[in-house]
C-alpha cells in the first residue's frame, strides 16, 4: 500500500503499486495521504514515485483482472475522482516515472503538473485501442487537455509506446534522467514551486481545467459552484452513492 515520506518541504508519495492495479483500497489509501498533505500549512509540494518496474498500469475490483474496464460504475467514478483531485491538487505535483507507465498509470501521470521519466528503461503508452476499449469521456478530456492535439490522437488511436527520449520529444514528459538521479531531479523540480502551495493554486487549476473536472467528476456536491467560485471540490470519493460514473466503459472481452 502507498506510503508518504518527506524530504524537507517536499512530500514523496510512494504509490507502492505491488499488484500493478488501482484497486479500491489503494485509491482510498492515496486519498488519505493526499488529505494529510492538503491539510498541512506552509510551503510544500508533492512527488509521486514508485520503486516498482511499473507506475500503476491497470484497474481492479476484487477479482477483476488488472486492466479490465468493466469494474463497476462506482469504481470507475472513484478512479476518475482521484484523477480530478490530482489535476486540481493545491500544491505543485511531479510524477517520477521509474519504469513502464501505461493505461491508468499513464493517465494518472498526466494529472500531475510535471513528469520526469527514466531515460534508459521503460515506456509510456495508452493501450486501449489494442483491446478495442474506449476511454471514458473524462479520461479523453484529460488526455486532450494535457497533450498536444497530434500526440493525443496518436497515443489514443495507435497505442504507440514512447520511450523516454520519444516521450520528451512529444512533450509527454518534461525531463528525462538516469535511474539514480531521476527521483532527486523530481524532488528538485517540485521544491522550486513550494511557495505556490495553497487554496489559490487549487482554484487556478480548477478553473483552468474546469471542463475536464466536470467530465471526470460531474456530480460531486458543489462541483459547478466550485468551478466559478473559490476552491475546487472537496469530496472526491463515491461514498454513500454520492456519484456514479456517467460514462462506464465496456467489459474487456
Amino acid at each position: 500500500m502507498p506510503v508518504l515520506d518527506r524530504q524537507d518541504d517536499v512530500f514523496i508519495l510512494d504509490i507502492r503499486d505491488d499488484e500493478d492495479c488501482m484497486h479500491p483500497a489503494w485509491i482510498d489509501a492515496v486519498h488519505d495521504l493526499l488529505d494529510e498533505i492538503e491539510t498541512r500549512d506552509g510551503p510544500r509540494s508533492l512527488v509521486t514515485f514508485t520503486e516498482n518496474d511499473s507506475f500503476s498500469s491497470g484497474l481492479s475490483l476484487g477479482g477483476a483482472v488488472c486492466g479490465a474496464s468493466g469494474a463497476g460504475q462506482e469504481y470507475v467514478a472513484d478512479v476518475q475522482g482521484l484523477l480530478a483531485r490530482m489535476l486540481t491538487f493545491p500544491v505543485v505535483t511531479v510524477a517520477a516515472l521509474q519504469g513502464h507507465t501505461c493505461a491508468a498509470g499513464a493517465v494518472l501521470s498526466l494529472a500531475h503538473d510535471f513528469r520526469v521519466m527514466r531515460r534508459d528503461r521503460g515506456s509510456w503508452w495508452l493501450p486501449g485501442s489494442e483491446a478495442g476499449l474506449p476511454f471514458t469521456a473524462g479520461v479523453s478530456a484529460l488526455v486532450r487537455a494535457r497533450l498536444t492535439a497530434q500526440v493525443a490522437h496518436e497515443v489514443v488511436v495507435t497505442a504507440r509506446r514512447f520511450d523516454g527520449y520519444d516521450a520528451l520529444a512529444a512533450e509527454i514528459v518534461d525531463r528525462i534522467a538516469d535511474v539514480d538521479t531521476m527521483r532527486q531531479l523530481a524532488v528538485d523540480m517540485a521544491r522550486d514551486h513550494n511557495h505556490r502551495a495553497g487554496p489559490g493554486l487549487g482554484e487556478i487549476k480548477a478553473r483552468m481545467y474546469a471542463s475536464v473536472v466536470e467530465a471526470l467528476w460531474p456530480c460531486a456536491p458543489g462541483t459547478q459552484e466550485a468551478l466559478s467560485t473559490p476552491g475546487p471540490p472537496t469530496t472526491w470519493r463515491t461514498r454513500s452513492g454520492r456519484c456514479a460514473a456517467p460514462h462506464p466503459v465496456r467489459e474487456q472481452r
